[in-house]
């Protein structure tokens, strides 16, 4: 069935080649005639253009255009020799034959040939219809250029196969004599290939380079050859594995080469035959060493006709194909040879950075290619650090060497920035890997906390020294290439700066944790203020060599911000945790302070970390310093140094950067000390109160007020950064929060956790209590972010916040009246008495004058509304319940001191309007 089907195919492309042939010979006919009249007239022929000077609107005489449109159009097709670059009409004879009829030529033919018929002057007419008729083929044309050579070049090899199955068959000829046929056609494919090259072959038609003749004859002469050494080694044993690799390899090698004059996709299969090859030859006693130099033969060769030819794709898979080799002889190989895999990594290193990359092309573009050499080493690299066996037997030492020299080939060849990439995330993925090894147990503020971690395949003695190695070696390479490259390629140059801090400083910490005290490491600390102090001075050294000079561009921001981590990893190491919240927030007034002499952008930002970190640290462990080590004392407790302190740094660095750089780090740290000092506040309130306990299991409504304090100074924070640097995202950010809180206030502070409904204890102490920490403290942020967001937010954002502040206010005064004569336990089911009856309307009367007052002078319809509100509240109490429940004098004073206030407020509404009138 597949005979036929193929005879079938090669008929019909045998019939569509004929017929083009006939119509090229047409064609040249009608242009050997237009030359000729050319000729007899005496008009003399434009110059001939250089291939690279031409156009498609250009007139060219008709005889040399062929020759010129190859050159446009093939781009893998290699230059004929001179003699084909003659003029076609040099030997075409004085007979001019018959031509062929001109309806059975394509169409771009008969555009030509009308054009030369008809002279010159019709033929530069004609030149846009003959471009547009070469931009789209017909069908004609696919057929006969294409496809008729891609199936004749399949049915070639497979010809091939055939022959030898055939006569397998019918028995007619013995083994030795196939194999020397297949041979032999394969060899008549390969010079037959290279025949038709030699003698002046070019494509001129639009898309023809791949359908290239020689090329596709070299490529089933490779196929059929392939096959046949196959066959004699693994078919009938008439050779043994070592000659049969090599006369694979040879003809892999070979057919790499021949694509230097036939194009790249036989030069891919030269390369998947070349890497095929040591699959099909099996051997009982492999040699690895012959295997990894016949892959550095092949891939050295192919380097070479890759960079000739600025093949990508080409050089692409031959990394892939040499690094998967790698990969396969380490997993499988039952000891894989340190020297055998250094071998060919380095060969693959060589060759990116010798033969490939030797180019002479812009060092600033990035090379994809090389991206897979770097990962394949540096994956080579970590195997080598991590299976146990090769951890052992000193593979860690092994995969150093590969780092590092993966680091030498990115500083000696700009365009492999991939392989600082690779080699950086490879060495912190090592020992951060390093870092969970084995059980360790944290002493921490809450409680002991045990780690199990992975195990330990390699002993400390060996990761220590190699890690302060690889520390050096990348913080020296990385800060000295980004000051060298800091002018011409500022990207490059912070690529190195940011692999120059983060490697020394994830050793550092793998170090610590897995072989310091996690407590307090005194010489790793020392270690991480050298580190500091040499990415300081790193920065500023690539600071100067910036253009303008002390620019603070990414990698002296990247250098700086290195030095901010190992500051924070120090802290740490050295200090205890109350002395390390309180110095970290210390902290952040020193990039502040570095203002005053350098304007880098950078160091805004770093106080803005440092922030983060006291955050996440509070967060962590709001006792600063555990709740047995806090004590009860109030005040004068942990709580003061490890929130004040912060917040007074905060407070100074905000006003400090809003004298030099100003800016968005600016409103950040304005809004980060506000929220510490309402913390502050907030926290020595309900250590005071709760007997030196502030944290609870239970939820509680001192633990509640200190989550709204921090949404409300969220809420103003985000308002301050909008204003500075107008976004959506900070402005619907500040509306949520600010909605979120409202909600908040109502729900738990108003109902779920009101200590009248809870009878929650409120504490001992008579202003410093839990009303003060959950209502009065509450009510001064909703309304203080009232007050700074109107004319900044909506109208009915500020209207909400001031109306909770004022029922948190009324809440507050309410609650506190009821604690006056109930004590520390205010749950409404101890009843009222009549004096605290009358209380609450004369405090509810009062209150309604003042925020009528301050409505007025706020000019505030809010506020002026929540007091008639609340004087229609004690009105109706003093109506519907204190006649009833109040006797005697209350009764009577309470009705006396109701119409007093209210005559009062009609008197001050009147001598308003009366204002207004005038």
């Amino acid at each position: 069935m597949l005979e036929s089907l193929l005879g079938v195919i090669a008929i019909v492309a045998l019939f569509i080649i004929i017929s083009k042939q006939q119509s090229r010979l047409g064609l040249l006919e009608r242009e050997l005639g237009a030359l000729r009249s050319l000729v007899l007239s005496g008009a003399a022929p434009a110059p001939v253009a250089k291939p690279a000077e031409v156009r498609p609107v250009e007139v060219r005489p008709a005889e040399v255009r062929p020759a010129e449109v190859a050159a446009e159009t093939v781009s893998e097709v290699p230059e004929a020799p001179a003699a084909a670059e003659q003029p076609t009409a040099a030997a075409a004879p004085e007979t001019i034959p018959e031509t062929a009829p001109a309806e059975e030529l394509p169409v771009a033919a008969n555009v030509e040939a009308d054009a030369a018929a008809s002279g010159p002057w019709a033929a530069a007419r004609a030149a846009p219809a003959q471009a547009a008729a070469r931009a789209a083929p017909d069908i004609e044309t696919t057929l006969g250029t294409r496809w008729a050579v891609w199936v004749g070049g399949l049915a070639l090899a497979f010809g091939a196969v055939f022959l030898i199955k055939v006569s397998i068959e019918s028995g007619i000829f013995g083994p030795g004599l196939r194999l020397s046929m297949a041979a032999l056609l394969g060899l008549v494919l390969v010079g037959g290939g290279e025949f038709i090259r030699r003698t002046g072959y070019r494509v001129p038609i639009q898309n023809g380079s791949n359908a290239y003749i020689p090329a596709i004859l070299t490529a089933a002469g490779a196929f059929t050859l392939f096959g046949t050494i196959y066959a004699a080694h693994g078919i009938y044993g008439f050779i043994g594995a070592g000659p049969a690799f090599v006369l694979l390899g040879i003809v892999g090698v070979a057919t790499i080469a021949a694509a230097l004059a036939h194009g790249q996709a036989l030069a891919g299969l030269g390369l998947l035959g070349s890497m095929v090859t040591p699959v099909l030859v099996a051997s009982t006693a492999p040699s690895y060493w012959a295997l990894f130099g016949y892959l550095a033969i092949v891939l050295l060769a192919t380097s070479a006709v890759a960079r000739i030819r600025r093949w990508s794709l080409l050089m692409g898979a031959a990394f892939i194909g040499t690094g998967l080799w790698t990969l396969l002889y380490l997993a499988d190989a039952p000891l894989a040879s340190f020297a055998v895999v250094l071998f060919i990594s380095a060969v693959t290193l060589g060759a990116l950075a010798f033969v490939w990359l030797g180019r002479d092309e812009e060092p600033s573009a990035l090379d994809w290619p090389s991206m897979v050499p770097a990962f394949f080493v540096a994956v080579t690299a970590v195997v080598l650090f991590i299976h146990p066996t090769y951890a052992s037997l000193g593979g860690p030492l092994r995969g150093t060497i590969l780092l590092v020299g993966m680091l030498a080939v990115a500083l000696y060849r700009p365009q492999a920035l991939s392989l600082l990439f690779a080699a950086g995330i490879a060495a912190v993925l090592i020992y951060l890997r390093n870092a969970l090894g084995g059980t360790f147990d944290l002493d921490l503020p809450i409680g002991a906390l045990t780690v199990e971690g992975l195990p330990i395949e390699v002993a400390g003695s060996s990761l220590t020294p190699i890690g302060w190695l690889l520390g050096l070696v990348f913080a020296a390479a990385g800060l000295w290439n980004a000051r060298r490259e800091v002018v011409a390629a500022p990207w490059r140059a912070a690529s190195w700066a940011g692999w120059g801090v983060a490697v020394p400083l994830a050793v550092l910490f793998s170090l610590w944790l897995a072989y310091g005290n996690p407590d307090r490491d005194l010489l790793r600390a020392l270690l991480a203020v050298a580190m500091v102090a040499a990415f300081v001075a790193g920065g500023e050294w690539i600071a100067r060599s910036e253009q303008p000079p002390l620019a603070g561009g990414h990698a002296v921001s990247f250098a700086l911000g290195g030095a901010g981590v190992a500051l924070l990893l120090a802290l740490h190491m050295g200090f205890g945790s109350g002395w390390t919240t309180a110095l970290l927030g210390a902290a952040a007034a020193l990039p502040a302070l570095a203002t005053r002499q350098r304007s880098y952008p950078v160091l805004g930002w770093l106080s803005v970390a440092a922030a983060v970190a006291v955050l996440a640290r509070i967060a962590f462990d709001p006792t600063i310093v555990g709740a047995d080590v806090l004590g009860t004392t109030p005040v004068f407790n942990w709580i003061l140094p490890g929130y004040g302190i912060p917040a007074a740094a905060f407070g100074f660095a905000a006003w400090q950067l809003a004298r030099t750089t100003n800016g968005r780090p600016r409103l950040v740290m304005e809004a980060v000390a506000a929220l510490f000092a309402l913390l502050t506040l907030a926290m020595l309130v309900r250590h005071a109160m709760n007997g030196g306990v502030i944290t609870s299991d239970v939820p509680t409504l001192a633990e509640q007020a200190i989550y709204t304090l921090i949404a409300l100074g969220g809420g103003a924070m985000l308002v301050a950064l909008d204003m500075r640097s107008p976004s959506p995202v900070l402005r619907y950010g500040s509306l949520g929060i600010g909605v979120v809180s409202v909600l908040s206030i109502v729900g738990q502070h108003f109902l779920v956790l009101n200590p009248l409904f809870t009878n929650e204890n409120t504490g001992t102490i008579v202003f410093f209590n839990l009303l003060f920490l959950a209502y009065l403290l509450p009510a001064a942020a909703a309304a203080g972010l009232a007050l700074y967001a109107r004319n900044k937010r909506p109208h009915w954002y500020s209207a909400m916040l001031a109306l909770v502040a004022a029922l948190l206010v009324f809440a507050y005064a309410t609650l506190s009246v009821r604690r006056l004569f109930q004590g520390e336990h205010i749950g409404m089911w101890a009843g009222l008495g009549q004096v605290e009856t009358y209380s609450y309307s004369a405090l509810w009367l009062v209150m309604g004058v003042g925020l009528l007052v301050a409505g007025v002078t706020l000019k505030s319809q809010v506020l002026r509304i929540a007091s008639a509100a609340l004087i229609s509240i004690a009105v109706a109490k003093v109506f519907l319940f204190d006649m009833s429940e109040l006797e005697g004098v209350l009764r009577a004073l309470s009705f006396i001191g109701l119409g007093g206030v209210l005559i009062g407020i009609g008197l001050f509404y009147q001598r308003l309007l009366t204002r207004a009138a005038r």
